[in-house]
């Protein structure tokens, strides 16, 4: 494994940018190989690992697509009302099981099978009564008229599902429909998270001066879990170089991904940055990003390492925008870039050129005018409550100095990354 004259990636001088860092993400991170077959019920959330091709069409049958009658276009005046005798009566999931006679109409209801020898069906608001058991049928009805017909919608053969997608509901509504009970997903991804300092205290600990309790890992392990991970909870890690090495290297024989904030700068008290070059390679430490420069990327033989900023928002900010994408390539996914959106700035801003930056802002509705972002009142990477106020992040790229108030600017909503 190459050793720390390795570390090619964002020097002190400098940074990478980040569309370089996920392309260098992008070459190193492989899907684990591992796969299992889940049952339909339980595949929310997970990981196709094969195309999924329909076996069956879909609608398997033609079908009635509204309440009405069914009949024989061919038996119907062209120009004027038609009177017919009611044949039969058909509900969904009872097939007529007897052949079609001339000159009949048949009740139809939404979903039933249109029997062999109906090509039409007319929609009983324009249907009229005339005696008992005789219907009368507007002129000039399309043939064709509301059937769906067995497979337009899918045939067999049709790819429908791809590897590489997080199956959602809708996802297990089509492949219910084509009688699929099962299938088959990549195994979870084992991922190990912990923080470091001693002046981390879990939350139910008796508070120490000079001391803040852990955010990030228990914000982390949120966010991990809405990526589906199977999560292992390593603690808080002493600023003990000797422990963190012996924890890195315990937990990288049975996770996939190993994942902290925190001791990744260049400080005497910085250890993980070093453990991980020691033990392994480090790819990628600076970013020209902010917040979150000091970021830390890198593996310990196949598992692979992410180090966040200590700072709580640089945390998230970096593990939603940076290490988000690692998770799902890992994991499987294939489509792992979220879309962003573009809105109105509701602010005034200046940033240095060369690098990308995150304002946190929320969204707000002016009449006449559409969404605008308005930016959190302060910058700080230690406001925590800057988060839970935004909606999500304005996103600016390197090549941007000035914003000013109404123009456009990219916006990554959390609902589209917390999921």
């Amino acid at each position: 494994m190459p050793g720390p004259s390795d570390e090619r990636f964002g020097s002190e001088s400098a940074p990478l940018r980040l569309a370089s860092a996920l392309d260098l993400l992008g070459g190193l991170v492989v899907p684990v190989a591992e796969t299992e077959v889940v049952a339909l019920k339980d595949a929310r959330g997970r990981v196709l690992a094969e195309d999924v091709a329909a076996t069956r069409n879909l609608p398997p049958h033609d079908n009635s697509a509204v309440d009405g009658y069914a009949l024989r276009h061919a038996d119907l005046r062209p120009s004027a009302e038609t009177r017919m005798a009611i044949g039969g009566r058909i509900a969904a999931g009872h097939p007529l099981d007897e052949p079609v006679k001339p000159v009949h109409a048949y009740r139809i209801f939404t979903g039933a099978p249109v029997p062999d020898g109906c090509d039409t069906i007319v929609m009983q608001e324009h249907v009229g009564t005339a005696d008992s058991g005789v219907v009368v049928l507007p002129a000039n009805v399309k043939r064709g008229a509301n059937v769906r017909r067995a497979g337009e919608d899918l045939a067999p053969g049709d790819r429908v599902l791809r590897r590489g997608a997080r199956l959602a509901p809708q996802h297990m509504a089509m492949a219910a429909a084509l009688g699929l009970s099962r299938l088959t997903v990549y195994r979870r991804l084992r991922v190990a998270v912990f923080s470091t300092g001693d002046e981390i205290q879990d939350p139910d600990a008796v508070p120490r001066a000079g001391c803040v309790f852990d955010a990030n890992r228990y914000a982390l392990m949120g966010l991990l879990e809405t990526f589906g991970c199977r999560l292992t909870d390593l603690g808080i890690l002493p600023d003990d170089p000797a422990a963190i090495r012996r924890a890195l290297g315990s937990a990288s024989k049975s996770h996939d991904v190993l994942f902290t904030s925190g001791g990744i700068s260049i400080g005497d008290e910085d250890h993980v940055r070093d453990a991980v070059r020691d033990l392994g390679t480090l790819d990628f430490w600076r970013l020209a990003i902010k917040p979150g420069r000091p970021l830390a990327m890198g593996r310990i033989n196949d598992t692979f390492f992410i180090g966040l900023p200590g700072n709580p928002v640089a945390a998230l900010v970096t593990a939603l925008r940076v290490a988000r994408p690692l998770i799902l390539r890992r994991a499987g996914v294939v489509q792992v870039q979220p879309n962003l959106f573009r809105v109105s700035a509701g602010f005034s801003f200046r940033k240095k050129a060369g690098r990308r930056e995150w304002l946190r802002a929320h969204l707000e509705e002016r009449p006449g005018h559409g969404l605008f972002a308005v930016k959190f009142r302060t910058e700080g990477s230690g406001v925590l409550s800057s988060m839970v106020a935004a909606d999500g992040l304005v996103e600016l790229p390197e090549d941007a100095e000035v914003v000013e108030e109404g123009d456009l600017v990219d916006f990554l909503p959390f609902s589209e990354v917390m999921q």
